[in-house]
């Protein structure tokens, strides 16, 4: 096999593209979010505000994950793309930032999201009996339900993957100036641990955050499903990065069509992988006819009130296609995922329904007194997006913040020319016999 020489002659780094406007629209956004504090019902503006910052928490620890599975498996295709992950990863400690308002609801207004919290909350509020204290489920799961350990697992996962972002941009910058195999070595030995601790701290932390909205509801897939929104979302944000860089031109000679197919397969792949374990969860809670469990997704298709469908159902009915059929059948497709015009907007369209996947599993939670849910278009869908963007803003202030600090692609990786001469087979002639390997 032959070698290739390290392109050691790039450029100290790339033209830093501007972050005012990034910047602004973070800032705009959060600003707007505030706003509604005074306007609306802060605990609708709350949960606005917890749906925008796990949407974007969400693709930080895909791209994290993705990262680290890359150095695992020793990957190569991947190696010119990791670098604009790596960037992305400095968006750790302003998420932690941002999170700060819920952890101050947490312990002055609970109840705004997690009626959980407040052992004297009236259940009947929200078509329940008894308080929460007196409410035997919550009594068994009150060593994971409380507050304490809300408030110090989220601070923990923060600053674990903080720090896990910081080793991988350490290693990989540094190995730019020196080309040392160490850094690769420790890269590696950081994802070893690093992918099991953000696979706990991932289900622990959108469990706490999103699912014990609705405390009595047992399901075991949930972290997978989280797990494989957060992965088919970073995965949109690097193919964007990728089409976005080529159209600067700092990819022109770098990104070739078969870069393009290969995250189109993982794309693909977990489309698939959403399916199946969404299904699995929808089919085995079918199945089983718990009423512990059947409730999540019956609030989900009808009112409880008088038995007719809601919004939800609807909500419900797009997400089946538009986070399954539409994608599955258009990523099938060799010209697709090649295609710089089209496959960037494929990516964008499984984000913006991995948003309202989260906005599925959020808002319902909060219901009418008569335990109905809020309908889908009456329930602070505005605030969600102003969240969406002030959060997103922000997030790709850092990534653009950080973009300059070091050259576009990691030089001296002892991969970089196996990626950068990732090019697609030469279809055999017509009538020829396949070439045997």
């Amino acid at each position: 096999m032959a070698s290739h020489p390290h392109p050691t002659a790039a450029p100290a780094a790339p033209a830093a593209p501007k972050t005012t406007t990034a910047l602004g629209i973070g800032l705009a956004g959060l600003a707007l979010t505030a706003v509604g504090l005074l306007v609306d019902k802060p605990a609708t503006v709350a949960t606005s505000w917890l749906i925008g910052l796990t949407f974007w928490t969400g693709i930080a620890l895909g791209v994290l994950l993705l990262v680290m599975i890359h150095h695992i498996f020793d990957a190569g295709w991947s190696t010119v793309l990791r670098r604009q992950f790596e960037h992305v990863l400095a968006v750790f400690p302003w998420l932690l930032l941002l999170f700060v308002p819920l952890l101050a609801v947490a312990w002055t207004n609970p109840t705004w999201i997690w009626k959980w919290m407040d052992p004297h909350f009236d259940l009947a509020a929200v078509g329940g009996h008894g308080t929460v204290g007196e409410d035997p489920l919550w009594v068994k799961k009150a060593g994971f339900l409380n507050r304490n350990f809300f408030t110090a697992c989220t601070i923990f996962s923060f600053l674990a993957w903080w720090f896990l972002g910081t080793r991988f941009r350490r290693n990989s910058f540094a190995q730019d100036a020196d080309g040392d195999l160490r850094w690769t070595h420790s890269s590696r030995k950081w994802a070893a641990a690093g992918i099991p601790l953000t696979a706990f701290t991932l289900t622990a932390c959108i469990i706490l955050w999103v699912k014990s909205m609705e405390y009595h509801w047992f399901s075991t897939m949930y972290g997978v499903w989280f797990f494989a929104g957060c992965i088919r979302a970073a995965l949109s944000l690097g193919v964007v990065l990728m089409v976005w860089l080529y159209a600067r031109g700092d990819y022109r000679g770098i990104l070739n069509n078969n870069h393009l197919h290969s995250i189109g397969q993982l794309m693909l792949a977990f489309t698939v992988f959403w399916a199946y374990v969404t299904f699995s969860q929808y089919f085995l809670i079918w199945n089983a006819n718990v009423p512990e469990e059947t409730f999540w997704y019956n609030i989900r298709e009808i009112n409880n009130s008088d038995g007719q469908p809601n919004q939800w159902k609807w909500v419900g009915l797009f997400l089946l296609f538009g986070h399954f059929f539409a994608p599955f059948l258009v990523l099938l497709q060799y010209p697709v995922k090649v295609n710089k015009r089209v496959i960037p907007w494929v990516g964008v369209f499984i984000a913006f329904v991995f948003f309202i996947d989260l906005c599925y599993n959020v808002m319902p939670a909060k219901k009418l007194p008569n335990g109905d849910p809020y309908p889908f278009l009456q329930s602070g869908l505005f605030w969600n997006l102003t969240a969406l963007a002030g959060v997103g803003g922000i997030f790709f202030w850092s990534y653009l913040r950080s973009f300059p600090a070091t050259k576009l692609i990691p030089i001296r990786d002892p991969r970089i020319g196996e990626s950068l001469t990732h090019h697609e087979m030469s279809a055999p002639p017509a009538g020829a016999a396949p070439a045997s390997h």
